[in-house]
């Protein structure tokens, strides 16, 4: 009897670790920002749903890496189950047939959106169709260094409000000495985006058919760029370079994600108190847009066992649990409304971060989507366009003739012609 017993007891285990053994393997990019996040995230997940096993794979450093990844991952049969993707990729994904349609599992919208589900999470919306949702939002915000400002004869509470102050007080700092740069932007397609609906300016019309940004607002977003390594001091320092340099101390102005603001404020410890400010306005508010950074999830999965898993972990992850970690360990403002309604979910967070409202008061005043340029060809635009702000930054290349020479790019890579 006792043998019957324990060989029971075993099947019984036998049948509950076989119950657990659900897998899904989730993609994400950028460690530096994301690791701790989506561990975090998982772990929450499996401790409310034992019978799901989350694998994070190894990370991509980019979100452009991250999807040409993908791409091959798909050619060779090994795509994981769920994918977390720049806003601005998705599309690649649902252009090659990889990303999944998600309106069947929603079902009813009406009561998908009384859960929190609203407008923000459903970012990932193409042709009538859900293919992502949104996990995460950041604008481009202007960290700053107080010390050098002073030293260059500056306040905080005179901070300049449009691109010339901000330019020639960068140009101060920078000349305090070598062991200071005045200020910094990653030349890179969403940041690009975001100078331009600054001044009023789009990527594409609306319909889709043509390039837009081969206009003032284009031209003078990208004058910026230039204006910023001749006049401000800008070095060539890569991305990793540069946001180690800001909270070391060593450059006064940097224009980067808000979803950075926790790492900053952590690397800089004692040494400074980092203030961020908004963008400069320089166009109609009714025309500005700032692209809304971060990154949606995409389903990949087409094996129905997969996908109802994978459903539950992106209904987690987007849900309230999800989001109040990816607020409170990163600075991304949450994109689930449950999150900013609760007036008491996110009060001590608010309350011992106030740097994070600038960001995100400036989503809700002018949030508009990072434009995911159609088509398979999304990912090479993308990397044309922060080749082009490169040529112009550090190649001394004319801002107006390199706008309307990338446009003309681009019309022959998305096929406009």
């Amino acid at each position: 009897m006792k043998t019957r017993l324990i060989t029971a007891a075993a099947a019984l285990m036998l049948a509950t670790a076989a119950a657990a053994e659900t897998t899904i393997r989730v993609h994400y990019a950028i460690p530096t920002i994301w690791a701790n996040t989506q561990e975090q995230i998982a772990a929450a997940f499996m401790a409310e749903n034992p019978d799901i096993r989350v694998v994070l794979d190894g990370p991509a450093e980019s979100y452009e890496d991250g999807v040409q990844r993908l791409l091959r991952e798909a050619v060779a049969g090994t795509l994981p189950d769920l994918a977390c993707v720049g806003l601005n990729l998705w599309r690649v994904l649902q252009a090659r047939e990889l990303a999944q349609p998600l309106d069947p599992f929603i079902g009813d919208i009406e009561a998908f959106v009384a859960q929190g589900y609203g407008p923000a999470v459903r970012l990932g919306q193409f042709d009538g169709t859900t293919w992502a949702l949104g996990a995460s939002a950041s604008t481009l915000v202007i960290y700053v260094n107080p010390a050098p400002v002073e030293q260059a004869g500056g306040s905080m509470d005179t901070f300049p409000e449009d691109w010339d102050g901000i330019i020639g007080l960068a140009a101060r700092i920078d000349a305090l000495g070598p062991t200071i740069d005045g200020i910094w932007i990653q030349r890179h397609d969403w940041r690009f985006q975001s100078l331009l609906g600054s001044y009023g300016g789009r990527p594409m019309t609306p319909d889709e058919s043509d390039i837009a940004f081969d206009d003032a607002a284009g031209i003078a977003a990208a004058t910026l760029f230039r204006r910023f390594a001749q006049e401000g001091g800008m070095r060539s320092y890569d991305v990793n370079e540069a946001r180690q340099a800001f909270p070391a101390g060593t450059l006064g102005i940097m224009l980067e994600s808000s979803s950075l603001l926790t790492r900053f404020v952590e690397g800089a410890g004692d040494r400074f108190d980092i203030v961020v400010k908004p963008l400069p306005i320089s166009a109609d508010p009714e025309r500005v847009y700032v692209p809304t950074g971060g990154s949606g999830i995409v389903m990949l999965a087409t094996d129905p066992a997969q996908q109802e898993a994978v459903w539950r972990y992106m209904r987690f992850a987007t849900g309230p649990d999800g989001a109040r970690i990816i607020t409170e360990t990163t600075g991304f403002a949450p994109t689930n409304s449950a999150v900013v309604e609760d007036a008491t979910c996110l009060a001590d967070f608010y309350a011992a971060n106030p740097r994070i409202r600038p960001a995100h008061e400036q989503i809700a005043r002018f949030a508009g989507p990072w434009y995911a340029f159609p088509g398979p060809e999304g990912v090479a635009v993308t990397d044309l366009i922060a080749a082009a702000m490169v040529e112009v930054s550090d190649g001394g290349a004319d801002p107006e003739a390199t706008v309307r020479a990338l446009a003309e790019t681009l019309r022959d890579r998305l096929g406009m012609r």
